[in-house]
């Protein structure tokens, strides 16, 4: 096999909503190096997450299948295989700083190392992992800020989960990440082809950026949508349980309010924001690092995220939910001389329409099995229509606590979601409604669409099935 295929740097942030970069139309955004890559790249202005929370998205991108074949639901499920054990064989190194978010966390799933760095806030039972950033901050004598910290301030609940970095700022989770990968990049020999994993904790709560990234957006004119009560007043009540749930119980160091101030609201963007911008100075720096150490005149970087989050929009706090702020994943794909710049792909696709472009560009072999489609005309310019139908799967869970199954699907014009075995869901005109909040789930005149997008998602499950039966017989 040649020796020019090409080097891969995969960069994923955790629960960044599509709205976070400049050069994708949000102005309010200082994201210089996104906006590079933006330019001088692909985007997908509608690439659309398998999962409604982390694991199940992240498992969908590096298996090439749907949650439901998986079997990823939600977070914990055991995850320990993927389409980078095929890239191994084929004789790329992979390489995983950051996170991921398999079950067990040091599962190799494909990696040749990995150097992990989980969630900033971790009390769930059972999972609580003691990662590379855990190491560094004892290494340097000092307690990571985390919900027990938080729990001791005054205006614990009206921060919204947003709170300054107040420790050193290169211990700060995302800088951690960043400089750990330049520090590879630095201090490995090079090794080629390489598939490099950057996984970034965030902007996933706490929204924590320094007080210097945080004190410009502080000042900025941030467009925050309003709850309207009609949105409330739709919610199908698994979600108005999850709002319920999220103000007893403080996931992530985020104490939910039922009416939050506006300025609570405010800093929890503002902080959310000013978090992105510390990432964006990572990544500048990684490309520098991959500049100076000879990778670049040969590599694809990929800039995506695992979902969104909705920040108070809906009335809803994180995940969980099927609202375009969480599903729509912002999605760039830059290699100079592989990828075309400077172009935009409106077509509807799904994260693992990309990871089958990658396993293409390195010469392995994609399964038949796998549920994606090629994204790679895309990448080249070339016209592509994309799909007809995106996805995305959730079960029930600690957080989500009211539903068994929640599936959606989404058209070019029409969203639907079900919830296993009830009569509740949502239906949006999402060309008339793009801000999804009329529920016509219970609209006479929308019935024929309901029933038409519920056939589309029967015959969805039918087909998946059977495409993948062979791959689960193998895995069983």
């Amino acid at each position: 096999m040649s020796d020019k295929r090409p080097n891969i740097v995969y960069i994923i942030t955790d629960q960044q909503r599509y709205d976070t970069i400049g050069a994708l139309g949000f102005p309010y955004m200082d994201t210089p190096n996104l906006d590079r890559l933006a330019r001088e790249g692909c985007v997908f202005s509608r690439c659309y997450a398998a999962g409604l929370s982390c694991a199940p998205s992240r498992a969908a991108i590096f298996t090439g299948y749907y949650p439901h074949t998986t079997g990823i639901l939600k977070n914990a499920c055991e995850w320990k295989h993927s389409w980078l054990e095929n890239m191994a064989d084929a004789g790329y190194h992979n390489v995983n700083i950051g996170k991921m978010h398999t079950w067990p966390h040091d599962t190799p799933c494909g990696f040749h190392q990995r150097y992990n760095v989980e969630n900033k806030d971790r009390y769930l039972e059972g999972r609580y992992y003691l990662d590379e950033w855990d190491r560094a901050l004892a290494a340097n004598g000092l307690v990571k800020q985390q919900r027990e910290t938080y729990r001791l301030r005054d205006d614990y609940k009206e921060r919204l989960g947003a709170f300054e970095w107040e420790l050193p700022e290169k211990l700060h989770s995302d800088m951690f990440v960043g400089g750990m990968a330049e520090w590879w990049l630095k201090t490995y020999p090079k090794t080629e082809p390489l598939f490099l994993q950057v996984g970034f904790p965030g902007p996933h709560p706490p929204y924590d950026p320094t007080p210097r990234y945080a004190e410009p957006y502080m000042k900025k004119d941030l467009p925050i949508d309003p709850v309207l009560p009609e949105d409330l007043e739709s919610l199908p009540p698994p979600l108005k349980e999850y709002r319920k749930h999220c103000t007893e119980v403080d996931h992530d160091s985020v104490a939910h309010q039922f009416d939050p101030d506006d300025e609570g609201r405010f800093r929890q963007r503002a902080y959310y924001l000013a978090n992105m911008t510390m990432i964006d100075d990572k990544v500048g720096e990684i490309m520098k690092s991959l500049e100076e150490e000879g990778y670049l005149d040969n590599t694809i970087v990929v800039f995506t995220s695992d979902h969104g989050d909705c920040l108070g929009d809906h009335g809803l706090s994180q995940k969980w939910s099927s609202y375009e702020q969480i599903v729509r994943a912002p999605t760039i794909v830059w290699g100079p001389g592989i990828v075309k710049a400077g172009h935009t792909v409106d077509a509807l696709c799904q994260h693992f329409d990309i990871s089958h472009a990658l396993l293409e560009l390195a010469g392995v072999d994609v399964p038949k099995t796998f549920e994606s489609i090629s994204a790679l005309p895309a990448l080249r310019g070339e016209e592509w229509a994309g799909r007809d139908y995106v996805f995305a799967e959730q079960s029930g869970d600690g957080n989500l606590t009211d539903a068994e199954m929640v599936t959606m699907v989404r058209s070019h014009d029409w969203k639907l979601t079900h919830y296993s075995g009830a009569d509740h869901g949502q239906l949006f005109d999402m060309k008339n409604d793009p801000g999804e909040v009329k529920n016509l789930w219970d609209d006479p005149g929308s019935a024929s669409m309901k029933r038409e997008m519920l056939d589309v998602l029967r015959e969805w499950r039918i087909d998946s099935q059977f495409k993948t039966s062979e791959w689960m017989k193998d895995y069983r």
